[in-house]
């Protein structure tokens, strides 16, 4: 059956009904995600308290936000997988590895953004 073709504002509604239903999804299915939304909750907070600047929370705000972006591309793409079958295959295996990797890269990007900001408030000022 052929995805319905929608138009102007009928396709913005569609379009954030989708995105609604794949956070919904990843909120319930993935645990992952469900803790990173909640350290980025709480680091929020801390955000507008570390950052000295808007440019310096905005940053701060920023990386926790690719972090959850990676988790959901590193879900759907495992999800995608998944969906073709569940015996080993080693470009499966590579696939779901350099996912994983995405999202490693990104937390140590937010280590990095948090320790350099948090470094240029306490130590070098």
């Amino acid at each position: 059956m052929p995805k319905p073709q929608y138009k102007g504002l009928m396709h913005v509604i569609k379009a954030t009904e989708y995105s609604l239903k794949g956070l919904r999804s990843a909120w319930l299915h993935e645990s992952a995600f469900r803790q990173e939304c909640i350290i980025g909750l709480v680091l929020l907070p801390c955000a507008f308290l570390l950052g000295e600047t808007l440019v310096q929370t905005a940053l701060l705000i920023g990386v926790c936000v690719i972090v959850l972006i990676t988790e959901l591309l590193n879900s759907a793409l495992e999800a995608a997988v998944d969906r073709m079958g569940e015996e080993f295959h080693d470009l499966a295996g590579r696939a779901k590895d350099m996912g994983s990797a995405a999202v490693a890269l990104s937390l140590a990007l937010v280590w990095l953004t948090w320790g350099l900001v948090a470094i240029q408030r306490f130590v070098v000022s």
